[in-house]
């Protein structure tokens, strides 16, 4: 039988509710990552998936064969002095989480060799954001990812051709094919990533809400669960974070302008409140996994002390630095990243305050702008987007704007205007209660300070909620 016969009825067989042996599994992955099996092909196995789901085994099949399916990187030669790890958001509108806390780590004692993503759908990509950079490199090649792991002790770049290339297709396909709120297919493909890059501990942000690739906290839980399950069950100590993304996460939405934000915070010029709660819980997690922390109280002092002496702002510009941007640019932000021509202050139709932003419809008016992809092959802008985004709490009125639009034409703003003042409701008097950013916390079964147990150490398939903090 041909591959390609073979590959139809593998789709057919899950198409029908069918599971796959591990084998079966592994030849799909095989000929997504060397073009056997066509992009029609692939898009209708995540359908499949996205329709029929996968058994726990399937999944954890999925995962292995995806970090299998290119090259897997071992740090111990490298003798970089810490621990090796990273964190994974599953996507929000305006999250630049991951901008702040690779640096954060890396000026705490951790090596944090981070492989992130672009766009998927409504949500912003953590490489799209780089890439306003200019001459930022951010799908270096393996020796230029140590090199700049070496410099920096971070390194916030793509999977390369090496790593994980079977994610690498079918994430673009499922970009485009609305499967992105698999979580079968989420599951395997966030953990490929992380397995190939040689991790000690991970952590996970993983969010709902409007903004989010999964709305309900109902439906994020599930994903955690199963994040964590197939992560600690293959040796990785691994917590997560579930995170409110029903409305944008700090002040700016786009390319450039999350990236200035970035820097503001790193710097101390201003810090979002709930943008800094979601990265100090990450943080704190993540140090403690690595046994940097002895709890999250004394990882929260180490964050503080990193954020307020500038050790995290000079981690972030000597990454930038390492990987082809200017050294220059915690100075000469302003100067270094992309501007749009037209900037707008978009005024309410009423004066009162803010009562709810609607995340996903801000997300789609940044793509409309040109921000992100309706199709795997679109260019980005990265100028446009919003800044000085009100949220829920804030006054809005005479002098007081939603936000300040940033487009490429003044109908392009005229549009976004309409759309953002849909997007956002107004109404009189002090507004709701603003709802804590950090929902709850999923901690390793086996207990707070799995690092000291070693990679592929085993431990317990399930992984219990800690209490709120």
């Amino acid at each position: 039988m041909t591959a390609r016969p073979l590959t139809a009825e593998l789709i057919r067989r899950k198409r029908d509710g069918e599971s796959l042996a591990d084998a079966e599994i592994a030849a799909l992955v095989a000929g997504i990552a060397d073009g056997s099996v066509s992009e029609s092909q692939a898009a209708a196995f995540a359908m499949a998936v996205f329709f029929r789901g996968m058994s726990r085994a399937e999944c954890v099949a999925l995962t292995r064969a995806m970090t299998a399916s290119g090259t897997t990187l071992d740090w111990r030669g490298e003798r970089l002095g810490g621990p090796i790890l990273d964190k994974h958001s599953t996507g929000g509108v305006g999250d630049k989480v991951s901008l702040i806390l690779a640096p954060l780590v890396a000026a705490c004692g951790g090596i944090v060799p981070m492989i992130s993503g672009r766009g998927l759908a409504h949500t912003g990509g953590t490489l799209d954001k780089l890439d306003a950079i200019p001459g930022y490199r951010s799908t270096p090649d393996l020796a230029g990812l140590r090199a700049a792991v070496r410099a920096a002790g971070c390194a916030i770049v793509g999977a390369s051709a090496d790593l994980a290339p079977a994610d690498r297709r079918l994430y673009a396909v499922r970009d485009v094919t609305a499967t992105t709120d698999s979580i079968p297919l989420i599951t395997a493909s966030i953990l490929a990533k992380k397995l190939a890059a040689g991790l000690d501990a991970l952590v996970l942000d993983v969010k709902s809400g409007s903004g989010a690739l999964l709305e309900s906290p109902d439906a994020a839980a599930p994903l955690a669960e199963s994040l964590l399950e197939v992560a600690n069950g293959a040796g990785l100590p691994t917590a997560a974070v579930l995170t409110d993304m029903t409305r944008p996460l700090g002040e700016e939405v786009g390319n450039a302008l999350e990236v200035r934000e970035a820097i503001d915070f790193l710097t101390g010029r201003r810090r979002d409140a709930r943008l800094a709660a979601v990265t100090a819980a990450l943080a704190a997690e993540l140090l403690v996994l690595g046994g940097l922390a002895r709890d999250v109280d004394a990882a929260g002092a180490m964050v503080s002390r990193a954020l307020d002496s500038g050790a995290a702002a000079e981690r972030f510009a000597r990454m930038v630095s390492a990987l082809g941007g200017p050294a220059d640019v915690l100075d000469r932000a302003a100067d270094r990243l992309a501007r749009a021509p037209v900037e707008r202050a978009v005024e309410p139709e009423r004066a009162g305050a803010v009562a709810g932003v609607h995340a996903r419809s801000v997300g789609r008016l940044v793509i409309e702008l040109g921000g992100g992809r309706r199709r795997s092959e679109d260019p980005i802008d990265p100028a446009v987007g919003f800044s000085a985004l009100r949220g829920v709490g804030d006054l809005v009125g005479p002098g007081r704007p939603l936000a300040v639009i940033h487009a490429r034409s003044a109908a392009d703003a005229d549009s976004a205007a309409r759309g953002l003042r849909a997007a956002v409701t107004v109404v009189d008097g002090p507004g709701p209660s603003i709802s804590p950013p950090v929902l709850r916390v999923l901690r390793p079964a086996w207990g707070r300070s799995p690092h000291a147990r070693g990679r592929g150490g085993g431990g317990p398939r399930r992984a219990g909620p800690a209490a709120p903090r």
